[in-house]
């Protein structure tokens, strides 16, 4: 079956006051268990803000490390998830389902890919 990221966006500017409350996180919970009972959640975590983060870059056959935060960059990845779905469609809906259990506060978008195997 083929394998799937799911990178969670956000806009680290712009992230609720409120933080994960209480319920967002019983859903998700909620979620994550019934994922991983069908076989289809083979990991997930959430990352660090960029702040805390490194960039390693190879340009003009020069390394450059900068570190965080990446005040030019809008949306950051905030999380993410490996799927082993039996199709794209299937995993654009789990990732869909995960989606909605956020309040409407929240603005985040998943970018689905399959990752190339071999």
């Amino acid at each position: 079956m083929p394998r799937f990221l799911t990178m969670v966006r956000i806009d680290e500017q712009n992230v609720p006051a409120e933080g994960i409350s209480e319920g967002l996180m019983e859903r998700m919970g909620a979620l994550i268990e019934e994922m991983t009972k069908a076989g289809v959640l083979l990991e997930t975590a959430g990352l660090t803000p960029t702040a805390e983060g490194t960039r390693v870059t190879w340009s003009g056959g020069r390394l450059s490390v900068t570190d965080g935060p990446f005040t030019e960059t809008k949306e950051v990845i905030g999380g993410y998830a490996i799927l082993q779905a039996k199709d794209r469609a299937e995993a654009i809906e789990w990732t869909k389902r995960f989606l909605k259990v956020h309040e409407d506060y929240w603005t985040i978008t998943s970018e689905v890919r399959q990752i190339t195997e071999g």
